[in-house]
């Protein structure tokens, strides 16, 4: 939307002071052409765009000019950037400011610039288009939101197993991924992930958080969640799976298929699957009866066959 482009080419060019016609067609994948009839928009616009000309020239605002993005606060700019899910508005606890956003915008008739988008980028990261509810509760998500924001360390305590320590971490971003919230800080011992809910209690502390230059939350995530699943243990089976159920085991999250082909039943297929243990392929191949076989390995066999035998045991009865 041109809206978006001329209040992207006005944070620019507050940002940088001065910036060239190429640059910022380059920078916003328009023409020249289009940047001249943007800078005369702007200017009937009663913004106050200078054109300086020669080999160090360009476009500059006039000394001290800058615009206040529609008077949107940080609280209200975050809310809008973030994707309009209400679950995800109303977990992060900023319902009331995505509508105030959505009003201002709307009396403005113009949206965020994407260098703000990239900003929020870095603090939140939803993995996934789905939002799925988990059943987990978060009584510190809003402090840790305020902390990563206010780039503030905080001292947390966190709960694994029946084990509770305190740390003392600089968060860096929220990430959310099927509904379960994390947290991804950095700490003495490097950088770590923290599962939301199992933080009990938040103090924000006085102390500025020091982002590492080279951080991208995004791709910090992906490169924990490779390792995470890297580390996982696996367990191969051969199966024969419906043409029908194939697209339900796809689905499955703790499923990996190495290799398919059609089988010499019409309706069949012949697969290599990894699963985690023998306990998960157990359950999930029970999941999907009758619409799959084991063939490989044979105690897997052995516990899905048992398995049926005891459930088939109950309704003996009945």
């Amino acid at each position: 939307m041109r809206a978006d482009r001329l209040l992207s080419i006005l944070l620019l060019l507050q940002s940088r002071g001065k910036i060239s016609s190429s640059e910022l067609a380059q920078r916003l994948e328009v023409s020249e052409r289009t940047i001249f009839r943007d800078m005369e928009a702007l200017g009937t616009a009663g913004i106050p765009v200078l054109a300086e000309r020669g080999r160090e020239g360009g476009w500059r605002l006039a000394e001290g000019y800058r615009t206040s993005l529609t008077g949107m606060n940080p609280g209200e700019i975050a809310a809008l950037l973030l994707p309009a899910d209400p679950a995800i508005l109303q977990a992060l606890d900023i319902e009331e400011e995505f509508s105030s956003a959505a009003r201002k915008l709307q009396a403005a008739a113009m949206r965020q610039p994407s260098a703000l988008t990239g900003f929020l980028s870095e603090r939140v990261h939803i993995d996934g288009a789905g939002w799925h509810p988990s059943g987990e509760v978060y009584p510190c998500l809003n402090a840790l939101q305020q902390a990563v924001w206010e780039e503030r360390q905080v001292h947390i305590t966190y709960v694994r197993g029946e084990d509770t320590a305190k740390r003392t971490i600089s968060p860096l971003g929220l990430v959310a991924k099927r509904g379960v919230w994390y947290v991804a800080a950095d700490t003495e011992g490097g950088l770590r992930t923290y599962r939301v809910s199992r933080i009990t209690g938040v103090e924000i502390t006085g102390k500025p958080v020091v982002r590492p230059a080279d951080f991208n939350l995004a791709e910090y995530w992906e490169a924990s969640t490779a390792a995470f699943k890297s580390a996982l243990p696996r367990y191969p089976a051969s199966l024969l799976v419906k043409d029908s159920t194939m697209k339900e085991l796809e689905r499955e999250r703790y499923v990996r298929i190495l290799h398919q082909e059609p089988a010499a039943d019409p309706g069949w297929i012949i697969t290599e699957t990894e699963f985690h243990t023998l306990e998960s392929a157990c359950k999930i191949i029970l999941s999907l009866s009758p619409g799959i076989q084991v063939t490989a390995p044979e105690d897997l066999t052995s516990a899905v066959t048992s398995a049926l035998r005891g459930a088939l045991a109950l309704y003996e009865f009945l």
